[in-house]
């Protein structure tokens, strides 16, 4: 089972929005270190959280946040990104843009990470999912949050064989900076991050954040046209 309390985390795209909600419920469960990223990283007021440059979508980039984030025992990959275009009007080199952030950014993550965990004592990932995994008409958006449910359905039990927990998180909109422009029911980050931090202890393999969530899963089971968004 993963502790939270004394632990070291580490958050992408942590300073803003969603991930600097995860970064806050770390530290009120106990975190020690919770090392926050952005392109540009911005200085801290609390010397709990420490800030690092990540570029996902930059091999040497994600290597150099493992030399400097060698202690984790706990990794969010939460760093993502959106292309509000139709599937056949977007560009190819747009396209494979929110694949390269979206879901090769966070397996090599994984990839690179997973032999620290395992150093570590196993710890936990959490891949940060969408209700567009499994709802239709969000584009290529809904369609890298789907390929990363599969990537993380696939690293879990690879990584348990090191002691390493895997959860998925899936979500409807949050009140982020993202969303401010859609006009839609949205949840609270704070709420998002305490569930998830809840769902680490739990020791869970998967998270549905909220009702949209939990109606998207159920309806796997039936007509793909269920699963469509009106």
């Amino acid at each position: 089972m993963t502790t939270v309390k004394g632990a070291v985390a580490l958050v992408t795209g942590g300073q803003r929005g969603l991930g600097q909600a995860f970064a806050q419920a770390l530290l009120a469960e106990g975190a020690a270190k919770v090392y926050v990223t952005a392109r540009q990283p911005a200085p801290t007021g609390d010397p709990r959280l420490v800030p690092l440059p990540l570029d996902v979508t930059d091999e040497h980039s994600i290597l150099r946040l493992a030399e400097s984030a060698p202690d984790v025992n706990i990794v969010i990959n939460n760093a993502g990104t959106i292309a509000p275009v139709a599937l056949t009007e977007i560009s190819p080199d747009d396209a494979r843009a929110v694949f390269e952030t979206n879901v090769f950014g966070p397996l090599r993550v994984a990839q690179v990470f997973a032999p620290i965990l395992a150093a570590n004592g196993g710890g936990a990932l959490v891949d940060i999912h969408s209700v567009l995994s499994w709802l239709a008409g969000s584009g290529v958006y809904g369609a890298s949050k789907a390929a990363l449910w599969s990537v993380t359905n696939s690293l879990r039990p690879i990584l348990a064989r090191s002691g390493t927990q895997v959860l998925g998180v899936h979500l409807g909109y949050a009140r982020t900076d993202m969303t401010a422009a859609l006009d839609v029911p949205k949840i609270d980050p704070a709420d998002v991050a305490k569930g998830t931090v809840a769902a680490i202890l739990a020791g869970d393999t998967e998270y549905l954040a909220d009702e949209v969530s939990r109606f998207a899963k159920g309806a796997l089971t039936g007509p793909p046209e269920a699963l469509a968004m009106v």
